[in-house]
């Protein structure tokens, strides 16, 4: 009779147990709170309309209730496409959980307008726009035409294409052997010179330049073909 009644209370408590045990479990609406307010930091600035939806989130999870959260990606990820959000609880001994988002950025990018030639250097009317999911573009995508214009293509491009950033360069202003005007500057005076180039460079590059007299200075390319020196 002991024994029954042992084994029963045991049955009872394991039972009570396993009740708490079964409501003891994160409620996944402050979770979701967590992972979209993070977002909406997160998205402010990208180029275009952004918009985002999270995954779901186990309503039978085994996660003990907390109240506390910090959200944040994962090391290399960033705020686009398809990625996770990592949520911790602060608790001590806090759990963590990766929530699935999908983040979609809808603008404007770059195309070519018409054909554009390899080294072309590329003109207003070398630009068209199209709309779409930014995200599901090529990594680099050009968005805002300053970006582009002035200038040269590493590629030849067909109308129509995408452009992206590695597709562009900036225009060569100073060539191996040219003769360039080499200007000097300081405190109270600035001198003009001529000297040869002996590498090229596009505009904000050191260049070495030789002078007539055979010296050798090194200045920095300027966007209208000159070499400057200060001291």
């Amino acid at each position: 009779m002991r024994i029954f009644r042992f084994v029963f209370i045991a049955c009872l408590l394991a039972s009570a147990g396993a009740s708490t045990s079964s409501l003891a479990r994160q409620d996944p609406a402050p979770v979701r709170r967590a992972v979209e307010n993070f977002l909406s930091v997160q998205t402010k600035g990208l180029p275009g309309q952004v918009s985002y939806t999270v995954g779901a989130i186990d309503p039978n999870n085994q996660l003990a209730p907390c109240t506390s959260f910090n959200a944040s990606m994962p090391p290399g990820a960033r705020p686009w496409g398809r990625t996770q959000v990592v949520v911790r609880c602060q608790a001590q001994e806090g759990w963590s959980l990766f929530v699935a988002v999908d983040i979609k950025v809808s603008g404007d990018y770059l195309v070519s307008a018409r054909p554009i030639s390899q080294g072309q250097v590329i003109q207003e009317a070398d630009l068209g726009h199209q709309a779409g999911d930014l995200t599901l573009m090529p990594t680099g995508i050009v968005t805002d035409p300053a970006q582009a214009l002035g200038r040269t293509l590493a590629v030849s491009l067909p109308a129509g294409r995408p452009l992206r950033s590695d597709m562009l360069r900036l225009p060569t202003v100073v060539r191996q052997n040219q003769s360039i005007k080499l200007i000097s500057r300081g405190p109270g005076f600035a001198v003009t010179n001529e000297g040869k180039a002996l590498t090229n460079a596009v505009a904000g590059q050191v260049v070495q330049v030789r002078l007539a007299s055979g010296q050798m200075v090194s200045g920095v390319a300027l966007a209208d073909g000159s070499v400057e020196v200060n001291y």
